[in-house]
């Protein structure tokens, strides 16, 4: 036999609106931290890993182009070799006189007398 207690359907009404109210409670705590978390560690300069792939996949083409562009300076320099049995005066540049060579030494600046 079911009985018809209108404080029991209240109560348990009120106990749901609680429930629901504390859970919407704990999702909005949690966007909030997860949203102070983002802005914390913004702050501290770190990189996403999408950038730190990129950088890397620029790091490695660039080793590349320079691994390949030191093996063909290698190459142009063991085919130049023959051709510096030349004369060595040609090659050499002209002397330049000492005085220009040397930079003027700056004086120090003096304090005006008061």
């Amino acid at each position: 036999m079911q009985s018809e207690n209108r404080f029991f359907d209240d109560l348990a009404k009120m106990v749901n609106g609680i429930a629901g109210t504390v859970a919407g409670a704990g999702r909005e705590a949690e966007a909030a931290m997860r949203e102070r978390a983002k802005e914390w560690v913004g702050r501290m300069d770190f990189v996403s890993r999408e950038e730190f792939e990129a950088v890397k996949q620029m790091a490695a083409t660039a080793r590349a182009e320079t691994e390949a562009l030191k093996a063909r300076l290698d190459k142009l320099e063991g085919a130049a070799k023959p051709a510096a049995t030349a004369p060595k005066a040609a090659a050499k540049p002209a002397a330049a006189p000492k005085a220009a060579a040397k930079p003027a030494a700056a004086k120090p600046a003096q304090k005006p007398k008061s």
